[in-house]
């Protein structure tokens, strides 16, 4: 397993739209794998393909405290949406950002697993934020797209500010 870069918005190539997984195989495993390890490592609790800047739609997910709950979805599609929330989200591509989100309250949705298996689920609360978060990745947008332009650009200039500090 291997560590990946996570790129950093305002990155263009995390607004490139990811590719459907054509076949479930030993190469898009070991992807999930360093994609797992990369995720535990940041620390985060989802991370999408797009974001270590491999275009395919995969993306892992744990939402438990002690790192048991690894869930894999491959080509994930979202059925149903209902309900509506406001959670506070973060992400490993915008670090250090944290801003208030409307999203469906629950979801239900269909991928693959790791083992090319295609599964259903329902999810709420956290799990269902984070799925929508990540497909939102493979679509090619960030979270902080869903908020005001004055918001977006506040945060872009702090983030190329960060970077030359850094740099």
């Amino acid at each position: 397993m291997a560590l990946l870069p996570i790129l950093r918005y305002p990155d263009p190539r995390l607004h490139k739209r990811a590719a459907p997984v054509e076949r479930v195989d030993d190469v898009i495993r070991k992807l999930v794998a360093d994609m797992a390890e990369t995720m535990y490592e940041a620390p985060g609790i989802g991370l999408a393909a797009t974001q270590v800047n491999v275009h395919k739609r995969v993306v892992v997910i744990d939402v438990t405290e002690d790192r048991s709950g690894l869930m894999v979805f491959i080509n994930p599609e979202i059925l149903e949406k209902s309900g509506e929330q406001v959670c506070e989200e973060g992400c490993l591509s915008v670090p250090g950002i944290y801003e208030k989100v409307t999203r469906a309250a629950e979801v239900r949705v269909t991928a693959l697993n790791e083992k090319g298996e295609r599964f259903e689920l329902e999810a709420d609360g956290l799990l269902a934020v984070c799925i929508q978060h990540e497909i939102d990745h493979l679509d090619g947008k960030v979270f902080v797209e869903h908020l005001s332009q004055l918001k977006q650009s506040r945060i872009k200039s702090k983030l190329v500010k960060r970077s030359r500090v850094t740099a």
